[in-house]
C-alpha cells in the first residue's frame, strides 16, 4: 500500500508540473521579452548587441577576456561615428564613452541630479554608501579641503623617504630572486611594494608586524572580489571581498586614532595620516572649546574608510604605471639612457643618501616619463559613474536613469596628441608643454570635482621608481610574442606581467 501511495503522489507531482510547465514558460518568455525590449528602448539608435542574455548580458565576455571586450566597445564607438555605444552587463544598461568631449560633459556634471562617480559598477556595496568618491557638493569640498595639508611640499618631501626606503629595500629582495639568471614577473613584486609602501606613508607606525600580515591578506581577498561576479552570497569572493573591506576600515581606524593621540602631543607628523589628524585634532578640540558636536568627517571609522579610499587608488594604480615604465624603457633605449643622466647627473648610489625632494624636483626629463608613461597606458582605463536622473548626453540621445557610464580616458589619450600611439615623453618638455597644449586629453587623473587629489603623489612615487631602478639595476625583458598585450588585473598590465632578468648595475648598493 506504501508503494502505491507513492506512485499516486508521484503521479500527481507529474501531473501538476505538466500543468503549470506552460505557465512557467511563459513567465520566462515574458521576463525575456521584456528585458529585451527595455534594453532595445533604451539603445535606441546606439551601435550595440541586438539580442541580450537575459540578466547576464556581456557579463561572460567581460569576465573572461575584459581587453577584448571594451575593445570591441570602443571599436563600435569610433567605427559609427557617433562617439559611444552600447551593451548589457548583470542586469544593467551601460554606455562606453569613447568621445573626450563626451567625457568631460560626464565628469563635469557629478551631482546628485546628473552622475554619481560610483568607481566600480557595485562599489556601494564594495566601499560603503559613505566612499568619498560618492560624496557631492560643500560635503565633498568640505573634505576635499581637510585633505589638503596632506599633499603640501612638506608632507611630500616626508613621504618622498619613506617611499624610497621601502622601494630600495624591494629591489635588493628583487635582485636576489633573479640573480641575472631567472626571469622573474614583476606585476605581483611591484604589488607588494606597493602596498607596503601605502602603508607606511599613510598609516606609518601605526600598523604593527601582525597588523600588516592580515591587512595583506585582507587587501588580496578584496583584489579578487573586484573581479568576481557581484554575488553577495557567503563563500563568493564578492562577499568575502566585502567583508575584508569592513576590516581593513576597522585597521585604519585604529590607526587614525593612534595618530590622533600623538598629534595632540605636539609630536612632528612621520605619515600622511599625522599630516591629516594635525588640523583635525585642532579643529574637534575648538568645537569641543565652544560647546559644539564633533565637526563633519572628524570620527575615526570616517577617516579610516577614507584612508582605505587613498590605498585603494594608489594600490593598483601604481602596480600598472611601475609594469608599464619598465617595460616601455626597456623597448625604449634612448630614452632610458636620458633618464640615466639626468639621475646620475644628480644623485648617485654612492651617496648613501636617499633623492632629496629638491633633486627630485629637478628631474625633470624623468618626469616627463612618468607622465607620458601614464598617458601612453592610463592605469584606470575608465572611470564608471551612473545616470541618477535622466541626462541628455547629445541633442538626439538622453541617457536613462540608471545607466552605468564609463567614460574611458585610455581612449582619451590616443585622441588629440600629435603621433599619440608614439611613446614620446619629450611631449611634456618645457618647449612642446603638450601636458598643457592637449590637457583636455589627458585624463588618467580624472577631470572636474572628482580630479584625484593625490595624483602628486603618484607622479613622485612613479619617478623615485624609475630613478631608483635604472640607476641601480641592469633589466630585460623576457621575449615572448604577446607580452606587452594589455590584461586587466583589475588596472591594466602588461599580459606577462613584466617578466624580466635583473642584476645588479652599481657597484654598492646604497643604504639609507
Amino acid at each position: 500500500m506504501e508503494v502505491l501511495s507513492l506512485a499516486l503522489e508521484g503521479a500527481t507531482l507529474r501531473q501538476t508540473l505538466a500543468s503549470i510547465s506552460p505557465y512557467i514558460v511563459g513567465l520566462v518568455v515574458f521576463f525575456f521579452l521584456k528585458e529585451q525590449l527595455s534594453y532595445l528602448k533604451r539603445k535606441g539608435p546606439l551601435p550595440g548587441p541586438h539580442i541580450i542574455v537575459p540578466f547576464l548580458g556581456s557579463s561572460i565576455p567581460m569576465i573572461l577576456n575584459p581587453t577584448e571586450f571594451w575593445a570591441r566597445l570602443a571599436k563600435r564607438a569610433e567605427s559609427s561615428g557617433l562617439g559611444f555605444s552600447a551593451d548589457f552587463l548583470m542586469g544593467r544598461f551601460i554606455l562606453f564613452i569613447r568621445s573626450t568631449e563626451l567625457s568631460h560633459k560626464i565628469f563635469a556634471n557629478v551631482r546628485p541630479d546628473a552622475f554619481h562617480l560610483i568607481g566600480h559598477p557595485f562599489g556601494k556595496k564594495l566601499f560603503g554608501e559613505h566612499n568619498m568618491i560618492y560624496m557631492f557638493d560643500q560635503a565633498h569640498k568640505d573634505l576635499r579641503g581637510r585633505l589638503a595639508p596632506n599633499f603640501t611640499l612638506k608632507a611630500l618631501a616626508t613621504y618622498t623617504a619613506i617611499q624610497q626606503k621601502v622601494i630600495l629595500s624591494h629591489l635588493k629582495q628583487w635582485l636576489e630572486i633573479s640573480n641575472g639568471s631567472k626571469p622573474i614577473s614583476l606585476r605581483i613584486l611591484c604589488r607588494d611594494m606597493n602596498l607596503e609602501t601605502s602603508q607606511t606613508v599613510f598609516a606609518g607606525p601605526y600598523l604593527s608586524k601582525e597588523a600588516r600580515e592580515q591587512f595583506n591578506k585582507d587587501y588580496n581577498l578584496f583584489n579578487v572580489g573586484l573581479m568576481s561576479l557581484p554575488f553577495d552570497l557567503p563563500g563568493f569572493a564578492f562577499r568575502k571581498a566585502r567583508l575584508a573591506v569592513s576590516r581593513l576600515v576597522h585597521t585604519l581606524a585604529g590607526c587614525t586614532k593612534e595618530s590622533k593621540n600623538r598629534m595632540r602631543s605636539g609630536e612632528e607628523p612621520t605619515c600622511l595620516a599625522d599630516f591629516w589628524m594635525q588640523d583635525t585634532v585642532r579643529e574637534i578640540a575648538e568645537a569641543q572649546a565652544a560647546g559644539k558636536p564633533m565637526p563633519a568627517q572628524t570620527a575615526d571609522e570616517e577617516i579610516g574608510g577614507h584612508l582605505f579610499d587613498f590605498l585603494f587608488a594608489a594600490q593598483d594604480a601604481s602596480t600598472s604605471s611601475l609594469c608599464w615604465a619598465v617595460s616601455l624603457l626597456e623597448s625604449h633605449p634612448d630614452v632610458l639612457q636620458k633618464v640615466r643622466a639626468e639621475v646620475s647627473a644628480l644623485w648617485t648610489p654612492e651617496s648613501g643618501e636617499p633623492i632629496s625632494a629638491e633633486k627630485l624636483r629637478q628631474m625633470r626629463y624623468t618626469e616627463a616619463v612618468a607622465r607620458e608613461v601614464v598617458r601612453y597606458r592610463p592605469p584606470a582605463t575608465m572611470v564608471p559613474h551612473i545616470a541618477g536622473e535622466p541626462f541628455q548626453l547629445t541633442d538626439w540621445y538622453t541617457i536613462p536613469k540608471g545607466t552605468i557610464v564609463f567614460p574611458s580616458v585610455y581612449e582619451s589619450s590616443f585622441q588629440g596628441f600629435p603621433e599619440p600611439d608614439r611613446f614620446d615623453p619629450d611631449r611634456f618638455s618645457d618647449g612642446r608643454q603638450e601636458d598643457r597644449v592637449y590637457k583636455r586629453f589627458f585624463l588618467a587623473f580624472g577631470a572636474g570635482a572628482h580630479q584625484c587629489v593625490g595624483q602628486r603623489y603618484a607622479i613622485n612615487h612613479l619617478m623615485l621608481f624609475i630613478a631608483l631602478f635604472v640607476s641601480l639595476i641592469d633589466f630585460k625583458r623576457e621575449n615572448s610574442d604577446d607580452r606587452d598585450e594589455i590584461t586587466y588585473m583589475p588596472t591594466i598590465v602588461p599580459k606577462d606581467g613584466c617578466t624580466v632578468y635583473l642584476s645588479q648595475r652599481c657597484a654598492k648598493f646604497p643604504s639609507f
